[in-house]
């Protein structure tokens, strides 16, 4: 699954020792872009959560994440775990320019013709 939205708040990193050995993990804020945004908090785990210190608040980033839930005392809990963060700030530009180069293409292609 995937969400986009705009990164609100880095929680603090938690970290811990199992029966794998250590880990680390690393939650977030993001604020949906819909007509109606909303928070949602996320989980990082591992590179992943090593690399969060990266990103900023007021970022836009698109989130790949896996929902998980689990049962603990006839209670579930509920996590969403991403598995890949990228930046989309740049993104609207790019359109900009793409739309820029074909007008600049067709103007010069009538002018340059050789016949």
């Amino acid at each position: 699954m995937e969400i986009t939205g705009q990164l609100i708040k880095l929680l603090p990193v938690q970290t811990g020792t199992g029966q794998k050995g250590n880990w680390i993990k690393q939650e977030f804020v993001v604020e949906t872009m819909d007509q109606y945004p909303k928070k949602v908090c996320m989980g990082a785990w591992g590179d992943i959560a090593a690399g969060m210190d990266q990103y900023s608040p007021g970022e836009k980033l698109k989130i790949s994440f896996n929902p998980e839930s689990r049962e603990y005392n006839e209670k579930w809990y509920t996590e969403l775990r991403a598995w890949k963060i990228e930046r989309t700030g740049g993104s609207a530009n790019k359109k900009e320019t793409k739309q820029e180069v074909q007008e600049n293409t067709t103007s010069t292609n009538d002018s340059d013709l050789p016949f």
